[in-house]
């Protein structure tokens, strides 16, 4: 009796690497990018380092254009400033003639009779200095007080001295030839002065 014959013997061949323990060199390039990949995260990494140094490049160059302009608005200014003081010192000079003008009204002793055409043109002189004055003081100028007081080198300008008899006005301002003006906290012009001395009697 013939034997039946037997089935085939089945192989089965596992073809993963990582089963049959091959080496993964293979995997290894097949996982590598391309060049071109490479490429092109190179190039955006230097774009990326372009953009932050021309970022900086450009804060400083703001921040410099902000000095600048600061420097020069500042600077405006202070020329604008010197200006309108360099005005002001050229008004002083009408304020010195109305104040001339008034000084040099004829002195009335009693019982004389003024004109009073002559009366009313030394108020007009008043009024019109007055109103100056008031238009200076708008604009921060004002007078810088002197007759009696100490003679101060810092508002003050003596151009003589003159003798007085007591300890009273010794050093102080007696008399005032030109007024001196300040605008805010500082001095516009110094007051023309003359300063009293006290004579000492001769030594015995």
């Amino acid at each position: 009796m013939e034997s039946e014959p037997k089935d085939p013997e089945l192989r089965v061949v596992d073809r993963r690497w990582w089963a049959r323990g091959e080496s993964t060199g293979d995997a290894d390039d097949r996982l590598r990018k391309p060049s071109m990949v490479e490429d092109l995260e190179q190039r955006l990494a230097d774009t990326t380092e372009q953009l932050r140094t021309f970022s900086a490049e450009h804060r400083r160059s703001l921040e410099e254009f902000e000095q600048v302009r600061t420097r020069l608005k500042r600077e405006s200014e202070r020329e604008v400033e010197r200006g309108r003081r360099a005005v002001l010192v050229e008004l002083l000079d009408v304020v010195d003639n109305l104040d001339r003008a008034i000084a040099a009204r004829p002195v009335v002793s009693a019982g004389d009779r003024t004109p009073e055409s002559l009366e009313q043109l030394s108020k007009g002189v008043e009024m019109v200095r007055d109103q100056f004055l008031g238009k200076l003081e708008t604009l921060g100028v004002l007078r810088v007080p002197a007759i009696g007081e100490p003679f101060d080198a810092s508002k003050h300008e003596a151009v003589s001295t003159t003798s007085v008899d007591d300890d009273e006005h010794d050093g102080a301002v007696v008399a005032v030839i030109k007024e001196g003006y300040t605008i805010g906290d500082e001095l516009l012009r110094p007051a023309t002065v003359v300063v009293g001395k006290r004579s000492r009697p001769p030594e015995p």
